[in-house]
Formats: C-alpha cells, sequence, structure tokens
C-alpha cells in the first residue's frame, strides 16, 4: 500500500447540475449561507470566478475550527472544479490534497456530483482522508437542499 491515494464519493442531487455547479464555480460566497458546516470564504487572491484564485474556506469539523486555502480551477465545459489546498490545516494531515468535484446531468432533471479526494500520506498509518469526503458530500447535500428552498 502506497502513501498516495484517492478517494471519492457519489451525491445525488435534487437540483439541476448547471445550477448546482454555478454556485460552486462562481457564487462560492454564498456556501455559509446555505451549511452551518462553513463559517466563511474569502478571495485571498483573485476573485470569486476566475482559475487560479485563492480562497480560504473557514470551518469546523469534528469540534475543530479550521481553515482551508485552495487554489481553484474550473472545465466549464465538464462543469468540473478542481481545489488544490496550498495551505491550511489539511497540510499537516496530508503532504498533497486536491479534490476534483465533477457535476454531471440526471434522466430526472437533477444531478449528480462525483467527489474526488487525491491525496498523499506523510507516513503509512496515516488514515485516508475519509472524514474530510463525508464533511464534503455533507455540504454538498446542504447546498443542494437550500438551493431548492430558494
Amino acid at each position: 500500500m502506497g502513501l498516495a491515494g484517492e478517494v471519492e464519493v457519489y451525491v445525488e442531487l435534487k437540483t439541476s447540475a448547471d445550477k448546482f455547479y454555478k454556485v460552486f464555480s462562481n457564487q462560492v460566497h454564498h456556501v455559509p449561507n446555505a451549511s452551518d458546516k462553513v463559517h466563511a470564504i474569502e478571495v485571498h487572491e483573485g476573485d470569486w470566478e476566475t482559475a487560479g484564485s485563492i480562497k480560504v474556506w473557514k470551518y469546523t469539523i469534528d469540534g475543530e475550527t479550521e481553515e482551508f486555502k485552495e487554489k481553484i480551477d474550473f472545465d466549464h465545459e465538464k462543469r468540473c472544479i478542481t481545489s488544490d489546498a496550498v495551505g491550511g490545516h489539511i497540510l499537516e494531515r496530508y503532504k498533497k490534497y486536491k479534490g476534483i468535484f465533477q457535476v454531471t446531468e440526471n434522466d430526472e432533471g437533477g444531478g449528480m456530483v462525483k467527489v474526488t479526494l487525491v491525496y498523499e500520506k506523510f507516513k503509512e498509518g496515516d488514515d485516508p482522508p475519509h472524514k474530510f469526503l463525508n464533511y464534503v458530500a455533507d455540504i454538498i447535500r446542504d447546498v443542494d437542499a437550500h438551493i431548492i428552498n430558494i
């Protein structure tokens, strides 16, 4: 078993793939209004919707307040967002950490988000980021419910 790996989860959406993608690609500052798990998201460099921008997420997981500093990239045609960790608490746990969010449509008018977390552990005994995968899936469900209710 190596130090690098990936974990993934699929999250079904009730809202359309396009509406959901729009929130995460250029309106991510609204996420704290939709999920009490996220306290704030701030632009550190760039802006809300330009690839290469750096954002800082402030959140609580397992009772601990943490920050996640990400460099964001988009493939609008494929509705894919890539988030590379460039700072924050996650890099105390993992040597490398990247989230890939692929949003697709389904036949019922909703969508699906495939979340893949690509990581590299510091040592063999370190756990894969399953708790972060579940946490991100919960945020996606919160945002989906919020979009449906507005």
